[in-house]
């Protein structure tokens, strides 16, 4: 039930807050994580609201993906926990279609979140015992608060892109966006555009603008591991999985390298080089995903794709590198990467670090005290979000059931000591 309080603002006058006790669980954020979440609690009785700053479910991917995107990894790895991949979609399914799915997966399991609802700050009351969600939603900013017993961070590691300070760029003068903005190389067609960052994005971004007849050019600083998205028509994440059953992570490692050398060749000559530490035990330390390249490193080889050092300035039209070479250049896009806001509206410093993400290791960094709970932070993508979900609905679950259980009993014992005091 909603209850209505009047606020007396001396700037803003008379407005009304409402608030709302919430039966079970909130969830925060409503991408792949905040939906597995919702649909493993579904499953196991317990009830649920979800809240989601933007229109639409599964934002990133709506609103802040490129068109040509598809996912990296098979689509088995992929799926949310009780919904398997329709088998008629393809081994990597394209934006569109994995949209489509997480859309079936929101009707299946009956989720339905409050949009436009943009937590502005989330604290534990001691007194209480209670979390205190407040939001404010829609063009004229209402003001909300939920009173939740657990809360569920679900907002993600991409939630926030990264925009990077680099000298000069403010006086570049041509177009400059993120690579959350971008959606296809066609409107850069004749362009001399210039890549910031050799991720995934990065190298998919320049790879396209290739296509589109672009003149991409990308700003590779440090080290990269580039893998083949195959090999001998298998998938290379599929074969590293296998393989460690069997084998050590170094040995992994040591035998994806010399794949990845089998069917790529050198990179080093075109300015690629690899880390000191092997792709796996990179992603197990530092959280760092390699590259699965699906077309971008034959545009290098053949010129299409120009790699560059780092950038020392930019000037009105030109970058500097840090070697010295001056390039003309007509548009930047910065694929420099996402981060958690965790830090920006969560009032709390136990479980969570500064940099948004929980303190606590893979794979224990999904439970914090006071009912407070982390889905889609562990750096090992839907499948490890996936894990998440499964885990945090049945640790509810089970308080959830032994409750109810004690409730009903004390219903029943109430209600025969009333049929005892009726019939004297």
């Amino acid at each position: 039930m909603d209850n209505l309080f009047r606020i007396f603002d001396q700037d803003q006058g008379l407005f009304q807050r409402k608030w709302t006790l919430v039966n079970g669980p909130l969830i925060v954020g409503a991408g792949p994580s905040g939906l597995a979440t919702a649909a493993c609690l579904r499953e196991q009785g317990v009830p649920f609201a979800v809240l989601e700053r933007a229109e639409c479910i599964a934002s990133l991917w709506q609103k802040r993906a490129y068109d040509r995107l598809k996912l990296h990894l098979p689509k088995q790895f992929c799926q949310l926990p009780k919904l398997p991949f329709p088998e008629d979609f393809p081994e990597y399914p394209t934006k569109r279609q994995f949209v489509e799915y997480l859309e079936s997966y929101a009707k299946r399991f009956d989720i339905n979140p409050k949009f436009n609802e943009c937590v502005q700050s989330a604290r534990y009351d001691e007194t209480s015992g209670f979390w205190r969600v407040k939001t404010v939603s829609g063009s004229n900013k209402t003001e909300f608060e939920y009173i939740c017993r657990w809360l569920v961070v679900a907002t993600g590691e991409n939630a926030e892109c990264v925009m990077p300070d680099i000298e000069g760029l403010a006086d570049f003068g041509g177009e400059v966006i993120h690579a959350c903005e971008y959606k296809s190389g066609e409107k850069f067609k004749g362009q001399k555009v210039l890549v910031v960052g050799c991720g995934n994005s990065g190298m998919e971004v320049s790879l396209d603008l290739a296509n589109h007849n672009a003149s991409p050019s990308m700003v590779v600083r440090s080290s990269v591991h580039v893998l083949p998205r195959e090999v001998l028509g298998k998938s290379t994440f599929e074969l590293a999985i296998l393989l460690m059953k069997w084998l050590p992570l170094w040995l992994v490692d040591k035998l994806l390298l010399i794949l990845s050398w089998l069917v790529l060749g050198n990179m080093e000559k075109y300015g690629l080089k690899r880390p000191s530490i092997g792709p796996l035990e990179l992603k197990d330390s530092q959280g760092k995903t390699p590259v699965l390249d699906i077309g971008a490193l034959e545009k290098i080889k053949s010129g299409e794709v120009q790699v560059v050092p780092g950038i020392k300035r930019f000037s009105h039209g030109q970058v500097e590198l840090v070697n010295g070479q001056k390039l003309d250049i007509d548009s930047v896009v910065l694929a420099t990467g996402y981060r958690s806001n965790v830090p920006s509206w969560l009032q709390e410093g136990e479980f969570f670090s500064k940099n948004g993400f929980p303190k606590a290791p893979f794979p224990n960094g999904w439970k914090g005290k006071s009912g407070l709970y982390a889905v889609g932070f562990t750096k090992r993508g839907l499948s490890g979000a996936s894990s998440d979900a499964m885990k945090i609905a049945g640790d509810i679950g089970k308080v959830w059931k032994q409750e109810t259980k004690q409730q009903k009993k004390r219903t029943v014992a109430c209600h025969r000591r009333c049929i005892s005091l009726s019939q004297l």
